[in-house]
């Protein structure tokens, strides 16, 4: 594959920031970064997008993470065994990726998007505050299953994996939105290490595209991290639904052949 053009990793750079701010504050900057990877790199196989597409991710992640962990102090008796689990996932989900067609997956996420957008739209009242759902070792046992089938989605495709996660967790479990981001971010990080640790050893990331794009997705996950702290969860609920709508749009429009 040819390297790209300086206005090309340039404009990478700019979906960078804007899907590392995303998935900051609500998960999903997949959805902004993975389109502009295929675009940008037409001769990269499908593989190699998504495998750069992780290397960007972690570095946006593991900055949001951080200023999460400082500011929120999500609790470790949920975020580890959650971290655990989601880090499997990847591992097995990233085992399967060179079988699974990216056009299978539109449909699903379509329908997953809406039923996650109608359902915060008419419970106004979820997220406000954190009302855990479950106790003890069914508690830990909702996280770690959570962790598992959203971190095996994450490692065989990905987009939308902070929004799946933000919502099971807020819906789900009980957690308000800003706790829920929190784990979710952590979540995210050991779904990009554990898809990582099968991609590297097989080539397939594009190390300068990967490794620009990740700073530039680290300026954008710090910034969303400090705006969703700031700002609080119902800063975080309205950009949960003005991004899962956009999402919405723009693969339902693919799916029916508008674009």
């Amino acid at each position: 594959m040819d390297d790209p053009s300086l206005t090309v990793l340039l404009l990478l750079g700019l979906a960078a920031v804007t899907a590392g701010f995303v998935d900051a504050v609500v998960g999903g900057g997949g959805l902004v970064q993975l389109p502009a990877l295929l675009l940008g790199l037409p001769g990269a196989t499908p593989v190699q997008v998504l495998a750069t597409n992780k290397l960007a991710s972690i570095c946006g992640t593991t900055v949001s993470s951080a200023t999460y962990y400082r500011r929120v102090k999500p609790d470790p008796r949920t975020f580890l065994p959650l971290m655990a689990l989601s880090f499997v996932g990847a591992v097995l989900g990233a085992g399967v990726a060179f079988l699974i067609p990216r056009s299978a997956f539109d449909p699903i996420v379509l329908v997953v998007l809406v039923a996650v957008g109608a359902y915060v739209v008419l419970r106004p009242e979820i997220g406000d505050t954190t009302t855990l759902r479950f106790a003890g070792r069914r508690h830990t046992s909702a996280a770690m299953l959570t962790g598992l089938a959203v971190g095996f989605y994450d490692g065989a495709l990905g987009p939308g994996t902070g929004s799946f996660f933000v919502f099971i967790l807020v819906g789900l479990l009980g957690y308000s939105f800003l706790e829920g981001s929190a784990k979710a971010r952590l979540a995210n990080w050991a779904t990009n290490l554990g898809a990582l640790v099968v991609f590297v050893p097989q080539g397939a990331v594009l190390w300068k595209v990967g490794l620009l794009m990740g700073a530039a997705n680290l300026v954008g996950g710090y910034l969303g991290a400090r705006m969703a702290v700031w700002r609080g969860a119902g800063f975080v609920r309205v950009f949960f639904i003005v991004v899962v709508s956009a999402f919405v749009v723009r693969i339902g429009g693919g799916v029916v052949g508008l674009w």
